[in-house]
């Protein structure tokens, strides 16, 4: 089952507030909406998915923890993007002073801004070709570090400010690299 995305904008422009109450009074189901508009209804993912998912996250907020740099994200937290795209990365990452900057209204809705770091974990219903450009999506619109991490084919794809993408095949971990000092990722719970 991939993503089904459906154009709206023809019929109605859902302001910022009624696409907050849209996914409220939808919880089942997980929205995201392009910079154009359009409606993305995200598939629930599998097992296998949602446990890797989980590694993801846990291995982030352990991290966090320890350092206390920041905030963690898991894959419902979603963030209202400069460009006006609505997104919910797998696992994200704000960094504090940038939270502590929201009122508290605006930190229990969806977050006025791009996370400075996002993972996205290809699942089997994930277009790669979708994702790919989501993670260009984040990249232009603020976000520091980038992982699109596709388990089929064992590769990470690194997102970096003004920097080219690049490709890692079959590492056994990740750095956090300056935006996230001391955060290494172990990839043997994820492949």
């Amino acid at each position: 089952m991939e993503a089904l995305t459906i154009d709206i904008q023809s019929v109605i422009e859902l302001t910022d507030e009624q696409f907050f109450q849209l996914c409220q009074a939808n919880r089942n189901l997980r929205f995201e909406r392009t910079a154009s508009g359009e409606l993305v209804i995200m598939p629930p993912v599998g097992g296998e998915s949602s446990n890797r998912n989980a590694s993801l996250t846990t291995q982030l907020w352990i991290w966090n923890e320890q350092s206390q740099l920041g905030i963690v994200f898991d894959s419902s937290g979603g963030f209202h993007l400069p460009n006006g795209a609505d997104r919910s990365p797998d696992a994200s990452w704000v960094k504090l002073e940038r939270w502590n900057a929201l009122t508290p209204e605006q930190q229990t809705k969806f977050l006025p801004l791009c996370p400075d770091f996002v993972i996205e974990l290809l699942s089997p219903s994930d277009s790669l070709k979708a994702t790919q450009e989501k993670m260009r999506e984040y990249r232009d619109n603020g976000a520091r570090l980038g992982w699109l991490i596709n388990r089929k084919t064992r590769q990470v794809e690194i997102y970096r400010v003004g920097q080219e993408v690049e490709v890692l095949e079959n590492p056994s971990s990740l750095s956090g690299e300056n935006v996230l000092p001391g955060f290494v990722l172990n990839l043997s719970a994820i492949w």
